[in-house]
């Protein structure tokens, strides 16, 4: 009997220690992903064959900075600290590809006024987000209706080229090449036939598009490389679970580098959060630097 009984609490205290360790670990990530991957930085680089690039344009350098959802956790002394590494990587161009803002107008001058310390030789660009027209999904529903002229306004007053459905020309001696930005895909005012209308087709380009399911809508439209953000990467990323915050179609393109066609696409992790909570996917500066490709 006594043998029986020295056994069960043996077991008993096994289990207990097994149940402890577990819920430890487990603290210990919710502890992890609230408090310090939101705002751990990292720099991701990626190399982009193009071909027919200027040779003046070898070696370009893009920055990118995507999906800063401005508010009361996500502050201009964070912003800044992207900013500053973005800086570091002594880009050639500098490009925001949205949701400036969470929600609403409060923070709209403080995020504009942090992103404009952001400087580059060839120019700052950005393009608007589904956040900044105040649209929660595919529908288009607007809940703040002037808002994404707030946010475009007060980026243009810091000297960032804000592009909408537009092309501009980016030119190195007597070469360029173009940086076309389109509206956010769940705005319904993304028009990519305007902004690509009457490009030459052999001069290589870039397209600044929040939402990466934009690449879907090139319609044979040349577009050598598209840089989105939108998905924040899901903000967990679970191994042998994937991205449990992701839908289906949103898990096609959901962070990193793709080939979509004749197109790569670079899906940038964002700076900022919806919810304060990241594990394995870090924000990020993303840089992308262009290259000579032989052909398709």
């Amino acid at each position: 009997m006594l043998h029986h009984v020295a056994g069960w609490l043996r077991s008993e205290g096994w289990s207990r220690r097994r149940w402890a360790r577990w819920i430890g670990r487990g603290w210990a990530q919710v502890a992890y992903g609230y408090g310090v991957e939101p705002t751990w930085l990292e720099v991701n680089q990626v190399d982009i064959p193009v071909v027919g690039l200027p040779d003046a344009f070898a070696g370009f350098r893009i920055v990118q900075l995507s999906d800063f959802h401005a508010k009361h956790n996500v502050t201009p002394t964070y912003l800044g600290e992207a900013v500053a590494l973005a800086h570091a990587q002594a880009p050639d161009v500098a490009v925001l590809t949205g949701d400036f803002v969470h929600k609403g107008f409060k923070y709209v001058e403080d995020v504009a006024r942090t992103l404009g310390q952001l400087k580059a030789p060839g120019g700052v660009f950005a393009v608007l987000g589904n956040h900044d027209f105040s649209v929660r999904n595919a529908l288009g529903i607007r809940r703040y209706r002037h808002l994404h002229r707030a946010v475009g306004d007060a980026l243009m007053a810091q000297g960032i080229r804000v592009l909408r459905n537009e092309t501009v020309r980016l030119d190195r001696g007597s070469a360029h090449i173009y940086l076309t930005g389109v509206e956010d895909l769940w705005s319904r005012s993304c028009d990519v036939e305007r902004a690509l209308d009457g490009l030459h087709p052999e001069v290589p380009r870039v397209v600044l598009a929040h939402n990466p399911r934009t690449i879907e809508h090139l319609n044979g439209h040349r577009c050598d490389l598209m840089l989105s953000g939108h998905t924040h990467g899901g903000q967990v990323h679970v191994p042998g679970i994937g991205r449990p915050t992701l839908s289906k179609k949103a898990k096609v393109f959901a962070a990193g580098l793709y080939q979509y066609r004749d197109t790569y696409l670079y899906v940038n992790k964002g700076v900022g959060f919806g919810f304060r909570f990241r594990f394995g996917v870090r924000p990020e500066v993303a840089v992308a630097t262009l290259h000579t490709a032989s052909s398709k």
